[in-house]
């Protein structure tokens, strides 16, 4: 009984771990991101991705009670100004239950970048968002690229590197 109960486990295990490899790589490569409705945070529909091909898209999903997310701020905020002219948009989407709770995130924290929330409650189900906070870098043919999840100062080199790599991609 044991060992059922033991290759249950490990087939479940199997069966899981290639379900999210299968979605990361799905995503990850040269794949478009999943279409989602999103609107600001007054209400008003936001633009979509397919409207900003030619320029870099950097996704971050994020949430008013995660530590890691509130670190990311500044770092979002620096690219943008540091890449907003050569064709960077950072577009922050949120996912608190309560909105209330994002805008008194953001009114401690301005930001100089997109804020929309997820007005259809699939988008980050669609994106496959397993960790807070979310990366999805998007290049200019509007496929994504990158694919990350949390967020520690350490990687932020290698993060601006990729944007700047992908800044500097013909169309």
């Amino acid at each position: 009984m044991i060992k059922q109960i033991s290759l249950l486990i490990s087939v479940s295990l199997i069966f899981f771990l290639s379900m999210v490899t299968s979605v990361r790589a799905h995503l990850e490569g040269n794949t478009p991101p999943p279409h989602c409705e999103l609107a600001s945070l007054d209400g008003k529909p936001a633009e979509d991705w397919k409207t900003m091909k030619g320029e870099v898209i950097y996704i971050d999903f994020w949430a008013s009670w995660c530590p890691p997310c509130a670190k990311s701020f500044p770092f979002m905020s620096q690219l943008m100004q540091e890449f907003k002219d050569k064709g960077l948009k950072v577009i922050g989407i949120n996912l608190d239950e309560n909105l209330e709770d994002a805008k008194k995130f953001l009114a401690k924290r301005p930001v100089n970048f997109s804020i929309v929330v997820d007005t259809s409650k699939r988008c980050a189900q669609d994106f496959n968002v397993m960790a807070m906070p979310s990366t999805y870098i998007i290049d200019k043919r509007g496929l994504v690229r990158h694919i990350h999840r949390g967020f520690r100062a350490g990687e932020t080199e290698e993060l601006r590197g990729l944007i700047e790599q992908l800044l500097q991609e013909e169309l």
